[in-house]
């Protein structure tokens, strides 16, 4: 046993574990030459003696200090924070310490991984800014080395990469399916080699693409380098700014907030490297990550196996991880024209548009989502939603929606009410689940955030014979996740070329097929004038915006009437587009209450349980039926009659209620 305070000794260990101190030393120090059993029983003695081994002593006879080094650029960004942790972890399992150096100025880069690497047995160097010649002549002289998002010429040299290239390459290929033309890459340091291969591919990708255009301009590889290059990257009017790395997109996103910008309406923009933060992002960022491996583990497995070898090294190895696209909220289909053509407040009627009619509308598949094309050009997007914040309660809705002209006529996420998203079925309460997202109206309380919050998912779709009809049914869930209702939605297209405008007709039926429903609306629980809930249109804002119902003008007028219509006028300079919804008496049986806010934001829409609760008895359904039109000029109400009239009326087609 241990005598005094000096601890027990290998010998003590040895005795106890009836084994020679060379087994011992065999045991704790990793060798495989020992038998299985053995090792436990001389660990078990060594645990229960409370044995530590001398490391200095034994560092003197092994000539090794069981200790790596890690050099990174920036221990302020969290991607090689990620490298260190699972470096660390694995280091840590075969008894290797990791010592970690900083290396902010890429001049002094070469001397800190030279002083590291006269602590330890090996380096990992992470993405090193040297040049090609000082990086060969360093991994020659300080090996063991692995280098980690770097490749050196030097023979027997290990790496672990990322396709950079490729990552960028998918990056542009999905602003391009969003029609984006006008791309801008906002570069990172000049002698980050990985900003070499990206811009190299980018530049490789749009000269294959005469239609495409891209300009660089230096951002850098830091939030706040991306925070002060974001007013450079409005000023350039680009449509897809793409960032060096996910730091620097942060930065970007929080000062074109400031400016009141809208991602991604405005602009799109995007990462790289998925660093875990980038889906908390506002919104969440698309970026492109590495495969599910760590990059740190993978290191270190190359660097034990060299710690392992005597003689000089004979092979190169090189594992490079595929990236893969992960797609966020700060991506979107590219934003219309800021200047429209018009001429006073109506479409200027040129050969196009007397051949409107002749060019195809029908809505198209793309990947889960579904667009609807005139002619070739976006009129609207259904999108699944699926991406959605559990807190907003996630439901397939229509964004963008535009007009002929190319205005926007939608917006999703915005600063003052997260939970709004474009067009969708939205209620705030549903037996005791929201379908609204965000906060739920606690009487005696206030708007108080709950858990909630449910989510509609998008089941069979398909398109009429016609191509203009989309039929989906969604299911709507719980908090919980248990199903709670199906609906039945038909999206339906259509032209009114005697206007020069195009057209909607939303129809969705709610069935009961779990048992009864209760609608209900903060106006229920003594919120006043808060009975919304129902189909819910949110629109951006205007230099102008003025509302019209058949009682008169105004918000005041319009917010709880049972007009047959309701009209949006929206001015943009001396220019006007019109959004003017009618539900369809005839197919839903009523006229709900519009919901109707104009002054702080631009959002209305039908009010299913407006001042007292609603019930579907179980088995039973309910219909909610509204037509739109968007239109590129002022509608008033002497016109509205006749735009109603043209507009097609909603059918009957829909399926029996499930059993």
């Amino acid at each position: 046993m241990p005598r005094g305070s000096a601890g027990p000794t290998i010998t003590e260990v040895a005795q106890a574990a009836g084994v020679s101190r060379a087994t011992v030393s065999r045991v704790l120090n990793g060798r495989p030459s020992v038998d299985p059993m053995i090792g436990a029983r001389v660990r078990e003695v060594a645990e229960r003696l409370h044995y530590r081994p001398n490391f200095t002593a034994r560092n003197l006879s092994t000539g090794r200090t069981l200790t790596i080094a890690l050099v990174v650029p920036d221990l302020g960004n969290p991607m090689f924070q990620t490298i260190l942790r699972s470096l660390s972890r694995a280091a840590d399992a075969e008894g290797y310490s990791v010592l970690v150096a900083e290396a902010p100025p890429p001049e002094r880069e070469a001397a800190i991984a030279r002083e590291a690497r006269r602590q330890c047995d090996a380096l990992v160097l992470v993405s090193p800014r040297m040049d090609d010649l000082v990086l060969n002549d360093l991994v020659k002289e300080l090996s063991p080395v692995v280098l980690i998002n770097r490749r050196a010429s030097a023979r027997n040299v290990a790496s672990v990469n990322i396709d950079y290239g490729d990552g960028v390459t998918k990056l542009a290929q999905h602003l391009e399916k969003l029609g984006h033309r006008d791309l801008l890459y906002v570069a990172g340091p000049p002698r980050s080699s990985a900003n070499r291969e990206r811009l190299s591919a980018l530049n490789a990708f749009v000269d294959a693409r005469p239609s495409m255009n891209l300009r660089s301009i230096r951002g850098g590889a830091t939030m706040t380098e991306g925070y002060h290059v974001a007013e450079e990257v409005l000023q350039s009017g680009t449509t897809a700014a793409l960032a060096f790395n996910d730091l620097v997109a942060f930065g970007m996103l929080t000062r074109l907030n400031e400016f009141g910008v809208s991602v991604p309406d405005d602009l799109s923009v995007t990462g790289f490297d998925g660093i875990e933060l980038s889906r908390f992002a506002v919104p969440s960022l698309t970026t492109v990550g590495q495969e599910d491996l760590e990059s740190g583990a993978v290191a270190w497995s190359l660097l034990r196996s060299r710690l392992q070898e005597s003689g000089p090294l004979e092979t190169t190895e090189d594992i490079e991880f595929e990236p893969r696209l992960i797609v966020g909220d700060s991506t979107g289909r590219v934003p219309p024209s800021r200047r429209p053509a018009t001429a006073g407040n109506r479409l200027v009627v040129g050969p196009e548009a007397l051949t409107m009619e002749d060019k195809p509308l029908g809505w198209v598949r793309e990947g889960r989502d579904w667009t609807l094309l005139h002619g070739g050009t976006l009129l609207t997007a259904a999108v699944t939603g699926a991406t959605m914040a559990l807190v907003h309660s996630p439901r397939p809705h229509l964004h963008p929606v535009r007009s002929l002209a190319g205005r926007t006529m939608t917006m999703t996420n915005p600063m003052d009410h997260r939970h709004h998203f474009g067009v969708s079925m939205a209620l705030p309460d549903v037996n005791g689940t929201t379908f609204w997202g965000g906060r739920t109206f606690i009487e005696g309380q206030g708007p108080t955030l709950l858990t909630n919050q449910g989510r509609q998912e998008s089941g069979a779709e398909e398109t009429a014979d016609n191509g203009r009809d989309l039929h989906s049914q969604v299911q709507w869930r719980t908090h919980d996740g248990q199903e709670l209702l199906l609906e039945d939605r038909r999206l339906a297209g259509f032209l009114l070329p005697r206007h020069s405008a195009w057209g909607l007709a939303w129809r969705s039926r709610l069935h009961a097929h779990t048992g009864e429903l209760t609608l209900t609306s903060p106006a229920n629980r003594g919120r006043l004038g808060a009975g919304y809930g129902g189909l819910f249109w949110r629109l951006p804002g205007a230099d102008e915006t003025r509302i019209v119902v058949d009682e008169g003008q105004g918000e005041s007028a319009a917010h709880g009437s049972v007009s047959p219509y309701l009209v949006v006028q929206r001015r943009h300079g001396n220019a006007w587009t019109s959004l003017l919804l009618a539900q369809d008496e005839h197919g839903q049986g009523r006229i709900d209450p519009w919901f109707v806010r104009a002054s702080d934001y631009v959002g209305i829409g039908t009010s299913l349980a407006w001042d007292q609760p609603r019930t579907v008895p179980a088995g039973d359904t309910l219909d909610v039926r509204v037509r739109a039109a968007i239109l590129d000029y002022r509608v008033d109400s002497a016109e509205a009659p006749a735009i109603i009239a043209a507009m097609p009326r909603t059918d009957d087609d829909f399926p029996e209620s499930p059993q």
